[in-house]
């Protein structure tokens, strides 16, 4: 594992295996967001498929979230993590591999893509668990800031060039043969964690006698994230993030398209000033957690968000009476949903980092598949729940209603959450270091006293700075999941 200690000049660039590890998350992210973008083109174009069909491609992916999500925590907890990652992005490259074979047998429908993305979705579910485990096995504790800026950094680049790359990818090769490109990056990803050199503890080897119940690792890992003092409220107010989130979501295409009356091109170039904002904000983010603390730049941040949707919801007051200008939705009325995107851009940024940074802090090895798990799961939930409801609000009330409520519930939530100790968190303060973070950590109590000595209560909760001063001018490494924060 690796040496947390605190070292004054050690950057990224002195990290062993960082860079492959950066390298295999950026072209992965690339691939992604190349997918995202052309499986719905599949379902309409290719297979002539309806909204309801597209739907139904989407929520495959997100099912296995809410069957596995806890299991894959402990599954993860109890094996080595790199071999996880690299089985996982081989049977990724399989499953979307099998997109463009299918496709050019003809043997391609609408219940092999649901099948093939359930499998995808699965896939993704324990690697993610597995990827944010091991990062703090590779890198110092008091560089984890540094690294998901990093990490981020390169995820808003691919946010932003990666759409355009799969809209010219499909034009010239069709949205099949382009989800191959997604496979590829896989297999490129596979073979760079192959690669990374990192001491990974032994697994312990448990007889059936001492064989604790699946069950009974579950609820450990659910009563790490809830009963800590400021991952609960952390937790929670990912939650809402994600269930406003998907609110809002579900009604912005609808609300660009039919409200704005933006075109494709125009709303792609709205969204990729998001992209810009996200990686603005995830190149200061770390020097923001340094000043004002992770928590305090959490929270502000997720204010941010709920007042980006309500600007977007407003951009037609600046609408010019009469017919809209082009695709552009009266120019003006563009330039505020564009402005409210660079916002939630920028918000997305800066929380992101900071947010994982301090999870994985305040976590203790043992239990970070677990964590991750947790929270994962619970925000892929309130996806699924809350995107129909979205869309329900949006045809009943309005598109921009719809954006007003999202907007505002996560306001209201938020400033709940500002009352709580999330407000004064940071890195290496008091719920992750002493009293009050051993009195939490105790409450994994299935672990047992053998690893607590190394896991629950010393092994990352050591009081630790958050790295000084980032050294820029080394490469620019970069952020996380694919159309969805890493979180």
């Amino acid at each position: 594992m690796t040496d947390d200690r605190p070292t004054q000049t050690m950057t990224l660039r002195g990290v062993r295996g960082f860079g492959r590890l950066w390298s295999a998350s950026t072209v992965s992210a690339f691939g992604s967001y190349v997918t995202t973008f052309a499986v719905p083109f599949i379902v309409v174009d290719a297979l002539d498929g309806d909204a309801v069909d597209v739907g139904l491609v989407n929520a495959a992916r997100w099912v296995p979230y809410l069957v596995f999500g806890l299991l894959a925590g402990v599954m993860v907890d109890r094996m080595r993590r790199r071999p996880v990652l690299v089985a996982t992005d081989l049977l990724s490259a399989v499953a979307l591999g099998a997109i463009p074979a299918l496709s050019m047998t003809g043997h391609l429908g609408v219940g092999w893509l649901v099948v093939l993305m359930a499998v995808f979705g699965l896939c993704t579910l324990v690697g993610d668990a597995a990827f944010q485990s091991f990062v703090p096995r590779v890198v110092p504790t008091t560089l984890l800031g540094s690294a998901h800026a990093r990490l981020d950094q390169s995820d808003a680049v691919a946010q932003v060039s990666g759409p355009a790359l799969a809209g010219g990818l499909v034009r010239l090769l069709g949205a099949p043969l382009t989800v191959l490109v997604d496979a590829v990056s896989y297999l490129a990803s596979a073979v760079l964690l192959a690669t990374v050199k990192v001491d990974e503890p032994a697994v312990e080897r448990r007889s059936n006698a001492r064989l604790r119940s699946i069950g009974t690792e579950i609820r450990e890992g659910v009563r790490w994230v809830y009963r800590h003092p400021t991952l609960r409220p952390l937790a929670l107010s990912t939650h809402a993030w994600f269930a406003c989130s998907a609110v809002a979501g579900a009604v912005m295409v609808p609300f660009a398209y039919r409200t704005l009356h933006l075109s494709a091109g125009t709303l792609g170039l709205a969204l990729s000033v998001a992209g810009l904002g996200a990686l603005v904000g995830a190149s200061v983010a770390v020097r923001l957690g340094r000043r004002f603390g992770a928590g305090r730049v959490i929270v502000v941040a997720r204010f941010g968000t709920g007042i980006a949707w309500g600007l977007m919801a407003f951009s037609p007051v600046a609408m010019h009476e009469g017919p809209a200008a082009g695709g552009w939705g009266g120019g003006p009325a563009w330039v505020v949903f564009a402005l409210g995107q660079l916002l939630l851009g920028l918000c997305m940024g800066a929380e992101n980092t900071n947010e994982l940074a301090y999870r994985q802090t305040a976590t203790p090895d043992a239990l970070q598949g677990r964590m991750n798990a947790t929270m994962r799961s619970i925000n892929r939930a309130m996806i699924v729940v809350a995107a129909p409801l979205g869309g329900l609000l949006g045809d009943a009330a309005g598109y921009g209603a719809a954006l007003v409520v999202a907007g505002g519930a996560l306001v209201v939530a938020t400033a709940v959450t500002a009352g709580s100790r999330l407000w004064g968190a940071r890195l290496g303060d008091a719920s992750t270091s002493t009293a009050d973070g051993l009195r939490a950590a105790r409450r994994c109590r299935g672990v047992p006293r053998s690893r607590r000595a190394g896991g629950c209560h010393l092994l990352v909760l050591s009081p630790v700075p958050l790295e000084p001063e980032i050294d820029w001018r080394a490469p620019k490494l970069s952020m996380a999941p694919s159309g969805e924060p890493s979180r």
